[in-house]
């Protein structure tokens, strides 16, 4: 195993980064890594907003102070030279279930070695953005072995997100196979695009299946995103069969998709239950507008009419609009953006300053952003860095905190494991 520091330190011991920021907002500051020597009760960010003008709704919406107590956290490689990866889930007997990109899944052992590919993966679109993407356990995997997971496919017409369920039967030689591969859903319409897939699948309290999908990106399919008919832009709920739960809040809506949990979403790329069962979600924004939201049945989150940000041309996104009666505001929102991809809840005890926080990986801020929340508000942000761009979050059965790393251009992935110093 290998372990990393951004201090100095003995080399005969165990080193340690400082999760924290820098004070000043001074336009052209690279993003703040956490390493800087700055005082507590100031924002993480350093950096000026793309959107200057824009003003956040409630306190501490944007720009949350760091808390008081801020832990330093050592981190450790515990498997490396992997391939690109996007997702890792936990099995039951400490190893982790991994998606790579192009195509392939793997379980990772003990000791940090990839297995062979996992035979039956169905073929997976992999450019741009796409590939195969998230992975999750059914509720009874225990005694199922079932395994949901989301992808991009190729389709008539274009491509889109799919949902797959399957039975994962490991071997003895640490690979494995997929049996009764199953598309149980498919996000409609299909667009031949390369961006904005999503995806995250998460398990509710009472096993429905929650699936978080992007918009596209383009400027004609995105509008979607506000359209009952479209698929664009959502977040779905569903059973393990791929169908409707019947009290979704557009069963009974004609011309609805009856999948549909919540709308105006952009590119949701985090998802994970609070400690309350209750979905919460981080999607990506434009230049600025990276969102916290907790989506509730039927609500409308804005996008593309009522956002943070600007476009990435630097002109407005639509009228420039932040705030609408009809839509709902962020619970916190980024600018510049953190790029985020993975989210867990921390109800562990090997990092107790972090209980009941949200954690979620950074792909332009490299490092893992700590949300402390007070109710349903967020009360401080925290970032820890870590020097690579993280796909996934997870928090092990151990109570340790694993980040999954990936290179730009294709290049391979790491996995870190993260505990208190």
């Amino acid at each position: 195993m290998k372990r990393f520091s951004l201090l100095p330190a003995c080399p005969t011991l165990a080193v340690v980064l400082v999760a924290g920021s820098a004070f000043a907002q001074t336009e052209g500051l690279p993003p703040a890594t956490g390493a800087e020597a700055v005082p507590p009760g100031k924002p993480a960010e350093t950096q000026m907003p793309n959107a200057r003008n824009q003003k956040p709704a409630f306190a501490n919406q944007t720009r949350a102070p760091q808390p008081a107590d801020m832990p330093k956290i050592a981190y450790e490689t515990i498997a490396d030279d992997l391939p690109h990866l996007w997702s890792m889930e936990f099995l039951p007997d400490g190893r982790m279930l991994v998606t790579a990109k192009q195509g392939a899944m793997h379980i990772i052992s003990e000791e940090g070695e990839a297995g062979p590919e996992i035979a039956g993966v169905p073929k997976v679109l992999s450019g741009g953005q796409g590939g195969l993407l998230d992975v999750a356990l059914a509720p009874d995997f225990a005694t199922s072995g079932l395994i949901f997971f989301s992808f991009s496919e190729e389709r008539d017409g274009g491509n889109g997100t799919s949902v797959a369920s399957a039975k994962l039967v490991p071997d003895r030689q640490g690979g494995g196979k997929l049996e009764n591969v199953k598309v149980i859903f498919r996000q409609m319409p299909s667009y031949d695009g390369n961006k904005h897939f999503g995806s995250r699948l998460v398990f509710g309290p009472g096993n429905e299946l929650y699936v978080t999908v992007g918009e596209r990106s383009d400027a004609e399919p995105r509008v979607q995103a506000q359209d009952l008919a479209s698929g664009l832009g959502k977040v779905f709920r569903i059973d393990m069969n791929g169908k409707a739960l019947p009290d979704n809040p557009f069963v009974n809506r004609k011309g609805a998709r009856p999948e549909i949990w919540s709308l105006g979403h952009r590119n949701l790329q985090s998802a994970t239950l609070d400690g309350q069962g209750r979905l919460w979600t981080v999607e990506h924004g434009p230049r600025g507008g990276d969102e916290l939201n907790r989506p509730e049945a039927g609500k409308n989150y804005g996008w593309p009419e009522v956002t943070y940000g600007i476009e990435y041309s630097g002109r407005p996104v639509g009228d420039g609009i932040t705030q609408r009666a009809e839509t709902e505001q962020p619970v916190y929102y980024w600018d510049p953006v953190i790029a985020p991809s993975g989210m867990a809840y921390y109800g562990g005890d090997v990092i107790p300053e972090w209980k009941g926080a949200f954690l979620v990986g950074g792909l332009v801020s490299q490092g893992i952003v700590v949300i402390h929340m007070d109710g349903d508000r967020v009360k401080y942000e925290e970032r820890v860095p870590l020097e690579a761009r993280i796909r996934d979050v997870k928090v092990g059965p151990d109570g340790a905190v694993y980040a999954v790393t990936e290179q730009r251009g294709g290049g391979g992935s790491t996995i870190l494991r993260l505990t208190k110093s």
